[in-house]
């Protein structure tokens, strides 16, 4: 590795980069998330609404749209920064790596244009095209808005599951790019994520109408739009759990040390239990309910399977115990408390064709979407910080990919004045959606509703 990328000798540095990287990620996969959700949401109500003339699914497509639009640009603006960070502030994996994973980034580019030039085309074509070829122009948005997500992700299950070259004297050589892409890592990840995404949007969009309906308001047209994500996102919810599950035996046999850390396991043995709430304090795992048997039960489907724990890497290669722990313990818990409030209103529908009559199912309803949000974002704590130290695992540490050039705290602070006007201006222009009336010039009507 060339000296000049070398930051172990300035942590501040480091820390800095981390943060700026953290930051502007978590942000932007929110933002993502109803890039690759909501469109789909959005054609499905204009097709719903065209096929059996039900003025308000058209209501709902014509105001999700607006959204969708508006979304759509402040993401592209935080995506753009994002590609541009990782130049910045990781000039070291690019330099060694940029040919093995820059494939997925190129195709990322493709399918961000094709999502770019059919929104405009979907947006402006409202009262100009006809309904069928319309909705058609709103396919590949949803196609698009996957497609980027899969590339970027998979992406990202390289650095966990590195693939695709050869390591000669410290360079990758024989380099295969379409390995790398698809990497041991990349199918469970992606799908964790595309899953993730569609209830993050599902719930978020659900949570909107839940509010209105709290305040009274339970016409169809507040139904449909609760509804409709709604039960998309409740379905897939228990679908994400099976997934959690698989990508946990993943990591038993080829990432072990992110699952010790996850468990706050130390030894490695068998008959091993999981460890529900606790805090890693003083070397061991403390205050935790412990359900014996458990983890050993999840990895191997036996109580004798052995699970590797963190004593088997020198301390200098384990990651952060409590980050990665709690944010499991957050996602999990939020996963299947979601889990429960879609099998509450299965059982409603089930008895009554209505909603749960308590209202406690509108007010947790209500903060679905923060709470899917929250969740995706302890996920991706538990797969970032969970890979550390390495950057690339096992073949580049964090700190060596690092730009060694001072002032990252200048930049770091710049993102956070810049993405604070984004986020003051987004809710600013979503709350003036909310406010004005929907119309729909193609059908000849105005919509005095506000969700």
């Amino acid at each position: 590795m060339p000296e000049a990328f070398a930051a172990v000798g300035n942590p501040l540095n480091l820390l800095a980069a981390r943060g700026q990287m953290g930051f502007s990620l978590g942000w932007h996969i929110i933002l993502a998330c109803f890039g690759v959700g909501m469109p789909a949401f959005t054609v499905f109500a204009e097709w719903r609404g065209h096929r059996t003339g039900n003025e308000d699914y058209l209501r709902l497509a014509h105001r999700w749209a607006k959204a969708m639009g508006v979304l759509f640009a402040v993401g592209a603006v935080s995506g753009t920064i994002l590609s541009f960070e990782m130049g910045q502030l990781w000039p070291g994996l690019m330099a060694r790596y940029g040919q093995v994973v820059g494939l997925p980034f190129a195709l990322e580019g493709f399918a961000f244009f094709i999502e770019a030039i059919f929104l405009g085309i979907y947006l402006y074509g409202w009262d100009r095209l006809p309904r069928r070829w319309h909705v058609l122009t709103g396919l590949p948005v949803c196609v698009a808005g996957v497609a980027s997500a899969f590339f970027i992700v998979s992406a990202n299950a390289w650095m966990n599951q590195p693939r695709g070259f050869d390591l000669v004297n410290g360079t990758p050589v024989h380099v295969r790019p379409w390995a790398a892409m698809f990497n041991p890592a990349m199918p469970r990840q992606v799908l964790h994520m595309i899953l993730a995404a569609f209830m993050v949007a599902g719930f978020g969009i659900a949570s909107v109408y839940a509010v209105g309906m709290l305040r009274g308001r339970r016409d169809r047209y507040h139904r449909i739009g609760f509804l409709l994500p709604f039960t998309t996102a409740a379905i897939i919810a228990p679908v994400q759990v099976i997934v959690g599950d698989s990508i946990a035996r993943f990591l038993a046999t080829n990432q072990h040390t992110k699952l010790a850390a996850i468990e706050g396991l130390n030894r490695t043995g068998s008959h091993v239990p999981i460890s529900i709430g606790g805090l890693y304090v003083d070397g061991r795992m403390q205050y935790a309910l412990r359900v014996p048997n458990a983890l050993s039960l999840l990895v191997g489907y036996r109580p004798s399977t052995v699970v590797h724990g963190l004593y088997e890497v020198p301390p200098a290669d384990r990651p952060p115990i409590n980050p990665v722990h709690l944010g499991f313990q957050v996602m999990v818990a939020i996963g299947f408390g979601l889990v429960l409030l879609g099998i509450w209103l299965a059982l409603a529908w089930w008895r009554h064709r209505d909603l749960p009559r308590s209202r406690w199912f509108l007010r947790l309803a209500s903060i679905s979407g923060l709470a899917a949000a929250v969740a995706l974002e302890a996920g991706w704590v538990t797969t970032e910080v969970g890979r550390q130290p390495w950057i690339v695992w096992r073949f580049m540490r964090t700190s060596d990919a690092v730009n060694p050039v001072p002032g990252l705290w200048i930049s770091l602070l710049s993102l956070l004045a810049v993405y604070t006007v984004l986020t003051v201006a987004a809710v600013y222009v979503l709350d003036r959606l909310r406010r004005q009336r929907v119309t729909a010039p193609q059908e000849g009507w105005t919509e005095e509703y506000s969700p």
